[in-house]
């Protein structure tokens, strides 16, 4: 995840210091917080049933008696980690779909990749798809609140889970809302997923936005998602059924007006006709998109240019009929809405209502215990660690459990990695039984959010003197592009940026992780997250393997030499060893070292 204004993760050290200041100012001027609306009506509804007569049924039929192998309870899958595949793999369910559309996310950004999508997911709507869109209600300011016009398209219902008071035209609004509300405002709804007909998905670490999909003109990220057919969508529905009647998701016709986001594009309008007009630029033919407020930051603040418009446009979508599949049983995992306290009518936060029963509850208990997962991972070997597994508490919690029941490999990606002390003895115990462990994560110069770097750094060389192998990702890496499916046929700006994203764990070669979560105590002890747990060597195989590509053309390999951290360049790069970390400045580095003892783990 990454941050901006008031982003759960801390901003970069250069915008700390303005917006303290701002802040500073907003207290002592003083005021009374707003309150969210109370009295709100939230009609309940719930996935529909499967239908083998609609356009997916039929396929997902018809594929699943051709090709699988693995039982009645196996679903489809496919990696989809290139921008063309997961950006066309989105677009062929809006197109597909003919009874339901339900989007589950973190941030969705007004830019023009996602305007496509939107456009197209009205139009399924005004043929009578029944569309649900929830969304996490940190980002929803300035130009991307407009995303919340969806709310009043004919056919589209939208609700705003965990929402903040205060005016939605400006981050300083939402600076006053976090600093008055902090905890709460800590604590966000990460999942991302969607779903179509009940039938065919996708979920993983994507957003909905530019960077995402490979089209924005300085930063892009590197991301992975699964395509799933069949059974596990119902699981996943049932996730997303769960948080969309929950108390803590309010319609966004409770929170604003059709008039106040249409005040505030013509604002946008003006405000943008003014500034490229005094530069003698041409305006752009939509309203500029806003820097993405949370995860992830790029670095462009410019409108997008026709180029870049262009390629958005020019994605298709997948064909679904041909797109491989690998059949398998799968798991999922889904941390339970109520990990977000709820918020009573006096806008108090109710310590108890973590205990209270969910929609669906018995059904979320049943996954989220650990040894749910590794059934169909086969019996654990004898001596465990993690103790036995016991129900797990968080998607993460579950994670670590597993850990302790691999025995031969590990390979993980996880783009902000603060392992926290369990998490860390999980690690030790499992290379003391052999395991080899090697984690991708980001770089101080790839990393969005450098304070986040803080909380890895702290845990390196403990993790490097047991045993582990680090390697993080080199930020600006034409063969990287190529080893992770952001090379030809992509869609990716040449000599941009690249930030790690990706969310995977690879266990013994046999179990394939894709979710929301990082490997972080953020994602473990404040935000919601979702993941899918499948077994199958060959996916496993697959993904493994672009992996293990990206580790050698693109990652620097982080070793201990006389006591010392030391960067080991990617052999076939133009790279050289460092001493420090690499392709950053020194008051950087001396700025982190200042920070970081101040700086909590489950903050960062």
């Amino acid at each position: 995840m990454a941050h901006s204004l008031i982003a759960p993760r801390f901003l970069s050290p250069r915008r700390q210091a303005g917006r303290a200041m701002l802040l500073l100012m907003l207290l002592l001027l003083g005021g009374c917080a707003s309150r969210l609306p109370t009295q709100v009506q939230r009609p309940v509804s719930t996935a529909v049933q499967p239908s083998g007569s609609t356009t997916l049924g039929q396929l997902v039929a018809s594929r699943k008696q051709r090709e699988n192998q693995a039982g009645a309870e196996a679903s489809g899958f496919a990696l989809l980690t290139g921008p063309q595949s997961a950006y066309g793999s989105r677009l062929a369910l809006v197109q597909a779909a003919q009874q339901t559309l339900d989007l589950q996310y973190y941030a969705i950004h007004a830019d023009a990749s996602t305007e496509r999508l939107l456009l197209g997911i009205v139009d399924a709507a005004r043929r009578g798809v029944r569309v649900r869109v929830l969304l996490d209600d940190f980002h929803s300011t300035g130009r991307n609140a407009q995303v919340m016009r969806l709310a009043f398209v004919p056919g589209i219902e939208m609700r705003m889970f965990n929402p903040l008071v205060g005016s939605r035209d400006s981050g300083l609004s939402r600076i006053w809302s976090a600093a008055t509300d902090f905890q709460r405002a800590q604590q966000r709804m990460h999942n991302k997923l969607f779903l179509a007909d009940n039938l065919v998905g996708v979920m993983g670490g994507r957003n909905l936005g530019d960077a995402y999909f490979g089209n924005a003109e300085n930063s892009n990220f590197l991301d992975a998602d699964l395509l799933a057919a069949g059974p596990i969508v119902q699981d996943l529905s049932r996730s997303f059924d769960s948080y969309w009647n929950n108390a803590r998701a309010y319609p966004v016709q409770s929170l604003i007006e059709r008039q106040e986001l249409d005040a505030m594009r013509q604002s946008f309008a003006a405000s943008e006709a003014d500034e490229t007009s005094s530069h003698g630029a041409t305006p752009s033919a939509s309203p500029r998109p806003a820097p993405p407020d949370g995860e992830p930051r790029p670095d462009s603040r410019q409108p997008p240019s026709a180029e870049q418009r262009a390629r958005a446009w020019d994605m298709r979508a997948t064909d679904l009929d041909t797109m491989p599949l690998v059949w398998a049983r799968a798991v999922m995992l889904a941390d339970k809405p109520s990990k977000i306290p709820a918020v009573d009518s006096d806008g108090v936060t109710d310590p108890l209502s973590a205990s209270k029963g969910t929609l669906a509850s018995a059904q979320l208990d049943r996954i989220n215990m650990p040894r749910s997962a590794l059934a169909i991972a086969g019996k654990p070997a004898s001596g465990a660690a993690a103790g036995g597994a016991a129900a797990s508490d968080s998607v993460v919690e579950g994670l670590v459990h597993l850990i302790g029941y691999a025995r031969q490999d590990l390979l993980i990606v996880s783009p902000y990695f603060v392992p926290g002390s369990d998490m860390l003895a999980a690690f030790q115990a499992a290379r003391e039984r052999g395991v080899r462990i090697r984690i991708l994560t980001n770089s101080l110069s790839s990393n969005d959010a450098p304070v986040a770097h803080v909380g890895y750094a702290r845990y390196r060389e403990a993790l490097l003197r047991s045993g582990v192998e680090l390697y993080e990702l080199v930020s600006d890496s034409s063969t990287l592009r190529a080893a992770l499916g952001v090379g030809s046929g992509a869609t990716a700006a040449t000599g941009s940026r690249l930030m790690l994203h990706s969310k995977l764990l690879v266990v013994d070669g046999q179990i394939l992780v894709v979710g929301s979560m990082n490997l972080d105590q953020r994602s473990q002890l404040q935000n919601t997250e979702i993941a899918v747990l499948v077994r199958s060597r060959k996916l496993s195989a697959q993904t493994s393997e672009q992996i293990e590509k990206g580790l050698v053309l693109g990652a620097w390999h982080v070793v201990l030499e006389d006591g010392a951290l030391r960067w080991k360049a990617p052999p076939q790069s133009d790279e050289t060893d460092q001493t420090h970390e690499p392709d950053t400045s020194l008051p950087l580095r001396l700025l982190l070292r200042l920070i970081g003892p101040f700086a909590p783990d489950e903050l960062l």
